[in-house]
């Protein structure tokens, strides 16, 4: 089942249920990549690529983090709370994200195929991680750990 054919059943089903959070996050989920598919069509394209999807749903991911970050420091904690909330929702459809410990392997293991050394490298290492876990990580917590890793 694509990801769009997912998405409308859970709208319905949030319809049925009357969970209002859900059909809100599930519908602006399909309003973003009904948005971005009317970009790629001049190109050819009639549906988003899996990996477009991943892109789109790691993107509200990532605004919600952010939103939850920023009200939290504003004393917005009604706010935050929902942003929680509809970020729980946006990452039921997101792959299962990896633990420190994998994301960790995956670093050592790229660090030692680049020969990547000092902090200066670390542009060689991101490039390459970033697209094996790409959808599974945290690119912030992954920056963090090559950073440190390449610091010594």
């Amino acid at each position: 089942m694509s990801l769009k054919d997912r998405i409308s059943d859970d709208i319905k089903t949030a319809m049925k249920a009357k969970d209002k959070v859900r059909l809100e996050t599930v519908r602006s989920i399909k309003k973003v990549i009904l948005e971005k598919e009317s970009l790629v069509r001049p190109s050819g394209q009639d549906e988003l690529t899996a990996d477009q999807e991943l892109e789109v749903l790691t993107q509200l991911a990532k605004q919600r983090k952010d939103s939850i970050e920023q009200y939290q420091k504003a004393g917005r904690d009604e706010l935050a709370a929902q942003e929680a909330q509809e970020l729980a929702i946006i990452e039921e459809y997101l792959p299962q994200q990896l633990s420190d410990a994998e994301v960790e392997a995956v670093i050592d293991d790229l660090i030692a195929q680049t020969g990547a050394s000092s902090p200066k490298d670390m542009g060689k290492v991101m490039g390459p991680v970033m697209q094996q876990l790409k959808g599974r990580a945290d690119g912030g917590k992954v920056q963090a750990l090559v950073k440190a890793k390449l610091a010594g």
